[in-house]
């Protein structure tokens, strides 16, 4: 008991436990919740604004959910069912329509269909990529006279997919181990809310900013949790990505509606073919949307961990010495995210860049044609949300830990060690 009349738990550990747990140069804040104390009063204040937050989530999922999973026509051909083949061998010739040129004389030998074992030739022009041992995929249509046509579909990447997909499971749990593994988890059920909620629900029609919203959420709940844990730490994380990702499709409406920016690009064309009823503006600003969650978890997180990392260094300190260093470390970890952030974007517009650098035209011009304004937007206001991400997040989580008195700790069960109360 203290001077307070108040418990406090205490570990009693030796010095190879203290070894083991202080060993590395990264802590979870979730893991050392019992080296700190938290204000509980903020702490419920917390966990109350998750509930309300799961409740809008859910509210929305159920209101957003797709009704129709028919896919309709496919007038661009963009289904199809292709069939693997090897290439047997390439032979340079005359092409059939024109002696006068040249093409690539191509036979092929599919390996699954009505066809397989089989050799089939087709041409391709003089710029096909296609050459001997390549494994490609390929259409076979019949038609009612008996005769076939092959029209080439694309490459087989199914091999160096998988292999760079191992790879990267594997550097992830092998640094992360059961974190990585967390990690992986809420990677697939992201994906599994695009495919299963996101995507049918744009193409049922549905409002694609409340679409976003509502997916960017229920990802933020799955990746965060799965990621770290339960904790007041993730908690903080949570709700600090909320009101940051609340701020950037606050900006992305205002200058997405500001400069005119219509979304009408080639994609926008190919959904119109297929008559979906999108609006191709509110589907650009629920890009920017999902797009900026992933950075901003980034940021959220790091500054909650830095701050939970501060506190335990330094278990004297209030709120405003944990913020005011923590923010110290946010200033470095913005100027590199950021110009990350940038050359991304600058990175997906480079062709489109060098095509109107080749043209002529100045810098001014090149940066107010709507296919780059797009890519300007977005990357300016994903950095807005990110700067914004680093005050929410370290107040927030210096407000549970940055108590003055410290006389009331949340109740953690003890860690491994001889527990005694005094």
């Amino acid at each position: 008991m203290n001077a307070q009349g108040q418990y406090v738990t205490r570990c009693y550990c030796d010095e190879r436990d203290w070894r083991m747990s202080h060993g590395h140069g990264h802590h979870d804040p979730d893991e050392d919740l019992e080296d700190v104390d938290v204000d509980p009063t903020v702490v419920r204040w917390m966990w109350a604004c998750v509930g309300l937050c799961a409740a809008i989530v859910l509210v929305g999922l159920v209101l957003l959910w797709p009704g129709s999973t028919d896919r309709g026509a496919d007038p661009l051909g963009l289904a199809g069912d292709p069939v693997q083949a090897r290439v047997h061998e390439a032979h340079f010739v005359p092409c059939s329509y024109d002696p006068l040129l040249g093409c690539w004389d191509i036979t092929i030998i599919p390996s699954e269909g009505d066809r397989r074992g089989e050799r089939l030739t087709f041409e391709q022009p003089l710029s096909s990529p296609i050459r001997d041992g390549d494994s490609i995929l390929v259409d076979i249509l019949k038609f009612p006279d008996g005769t076939d046509q092959i029209i080439f579909y694309d490459f087989e990447r199914s091999t160096p997919l998988l292999l760079l997909a191992l790879v990267f499971v594997t550097s992830i749990v092998a640094l992360g181990r059961w974190r990585g593994v967390g990690a992986l988890a809420g990677l697939f059920g992201s994906l599994v809310v695009l495919i299963v909620f996101a995507l049918p629900a744009l193409l049922d029609g549905s409002n694609a900013v409340a679409v976003a919203l509502v997916a960017a959420g229920v990802i933020a709940f799955i990746a965060l949790f799965l990621a770290h844990g339960v904790s007041v730490a993730t908690a903080a994380a949570l709700l600090s990505s909320f009101a940051s990702l609340a701020i950037t499709g606050f900006l992305a409406w205002l200058f997405v509606a500001g400069s005119k920016l219509t979304g009408l690009d080639e994609t926008a064309g190919y959904l119109d073919a297929l008559g979906s009823d999108i609006d191709p503006r509110g589907l650009l600003l629920a890009g920017i949307v999902i797009g900026s969650l992933g950075v901003l978890d980034d940021v959220t997180v790091t500054q909650v961990s830095a701050v939970w990392e501060l506190k335990r260094a330094r278990p004297a300190a209030d709120f405003a010495d944990l913020y005011g260093r923590a923010v110290r470390i946010g200033r470095d970890h913005i100027s590199s995210t950021v110009n990350t952030l940038f050359l991304a974007y600058a990175g997906a517009a480079l062709p489109l860049l060098l095509l109107f650098s080749e043209a002529g035209e100045s810098v001014t011009s090149i940066a107010t044609r709507e296919v780059v304004a797009i890519e300007i937007v977005r990357a300016m206001v994903g950095s807005i949300g990110l700067v914004a991400s680093v005050p929410i997040s370290t107040a927030l989580a210096a407000a549970a830990l940055g108590t003055t008195d410290r006389a009331r700790p949340v109740e953690a069960s003890a860690p491994p060690g001889r527990v005694s109360s005094t």
